[in-house]
């Protein structure tokens, strides 16, 4: 059975590596001319995703380049006040690392590459209801199922679904990068204040270091998506004035080589598949960047997809509502959690920026055992992302796709 990818970046490749492993013969378009080395930020995978990765023979690639962040440093107008990550992470996760979005991509590319077809510099511009897909670059070509796995601005779900309401969480996130010097090992430097915060960070095996940016806007900003320079000036209006360092930090924005600019948006449709059509990762179920464990979602969604479609023998008829309906519940927890986050990280208020930098406190003080017994007891807050469940598929395949 011939199944087309869109998107070689988290989902995609971890789905064909399932897919393949199952007997599926899998193609892999991407639009970029290569894996994107867009300058990404760092992402967190929890005990599933990790549990998954660690089933493909990835993990230790994933340990060897996590960024070992365990020490922020939170400054704001009246206090600095420091968190134990380590503390707090092994609180919310039994298991948990972070690594750079890049090289998590590159590393599920890799475990794929010998055994499936990658297509880059290329992307769908018609899908046909019986199998014929054709290609900006490449010519037509007939396959029995296409994946959307090509992010929040999917191209796959725009041919099928059309435009789909995209719900505004109410902020912006940026990512650049930034001289390797202005930032320490292990330690994630942050600024915060009423409606913004900033930080900077880099891991042992970085050439640079990455400045983030999040801040709150009531509405959606006016600016077009390829007008790089709006979207600088932006971040200038945003966050000029908070303290010297900041201002510092801003003159990068003449000459980072690689930026990221998008509002923090959620996507809240209940179906993601259509005939042979199906999406996965944020394509379909985006809590929102940044905000809401969307990496670790997307891996789960992958692996759960290509189970039901082995466990269907490939019936897509059988095997897309199945995985609809294994990941419901997932999907439906971490859009609630984005939207507790989104207003918890970015405080609107001085109360709010006081609450926060009293709770890095209260977690420097507890000891961590307690902070994890009381953690476990929070399914659906801290630990939505640990308690969610892998599905085993080995008693349910009977044989290849």
């Amino acid at each position: 059975m011939r199944v087309l990818i869109s998107g070689a970046s988290i989902a995609g490749p971890v789905l064909a590596y399932w897919l393949t492993r199952y007997g599926f013969t899998v193609t892999v378009v991407e639009k970029a001319p290569g894996l994107r080395k867009t300058g990404g930020h760092a992402v967190d995978l929890f005990t599933p995703s990790m549990t998954i990765s660690e089933q493909m023979g990835v993990l230790p690639q994933i340990l060897e380049l996590a960024t070992a962040t365990d020490q922020m440093t939170i400054h704001t107008r009246r206090r600095t006040v420091g968190l134990n990550l380590a503390k707090l992470f092994s609180a919310t996760s039994d298991r948990h690392v972070e690594i750079m979005r890049d090289d998590l991509s590159e590393i599920y590319y890799g475990a794929t590459e010998n055994d499936v077809e990658y297509l880059f510099g290329d992307s769908i511009t018609d899908i046909s209801e019986d199998g014929r897909v054709g290609f900006e670059n490449g010519p037509e070509r007939v396959f029995d199922l296409v994946i959307g796995a090509d992010g929040l601005r999917s191209n796959v779900r725009r041919l099928i679904f059309g435009e789909v309401a995209e719900h505004y969480l109410g902020g912006y996130f940026a990512v650049i990068s930034a001289p390797r010097e202005l930032a320490d090992v292990g330690e994630f430097v942050s600024y915060l204040d009423i409606g913004r915060v900033t930080g900077i960070y880099t891991a042992e095996h970085l050439p640079d270091a990455r400045l983030t940016f999040l801040f709150r806007a009531d509405q959606p900003l006016d600016y077009h998506h390829r007008d790089v320079s709006r979207q600088k000036e932006l971040i200038r209006e945003a966050f000029t004035s908070i303290a010297p360092q900041v201002d510092r930090w801003l003159t990068e924005l003449d000459h980072t080589p690689a930026f990221y600019f998008d509002s923090i948006t959620q996507l809240r449709t209940d179906h993601w598949s259509r005939g042979r059509v199906t999406l996965v990762g944020d394509a379909a179920y985006c809590p929102g960047p940044a905000v809401g464990g969307s990496t670790s979602l997307a891996v789960l969604g992958a692996y759960t997809l290509a189970g039901e479609l082995a466990a269907a023998q490939g019936d897509h008829i059988i095997a897309f509502p199945a995985y609809e309906a294994a990941m419901a519940d997932s999907v439906a927890g971490s859009r609630a959690f984005a939207l507790r986050t989104a207003k918890t990280i970015v405080p609107a208020s001085a109360t709010g920026v006081w609450a926060l930098t009293q709770g890095a406190r209260l977690i420097n003080a507890l000891p961590a055992a307690l902070s994890r017994a009381v953690a476990k007891l929070n399914t659906r807050g801290i630990r939505l992302h640990d308690s969610m469940t892998v599905p085993d598929y080995t008693t349910r395949i009977r044989g290849d796709g």
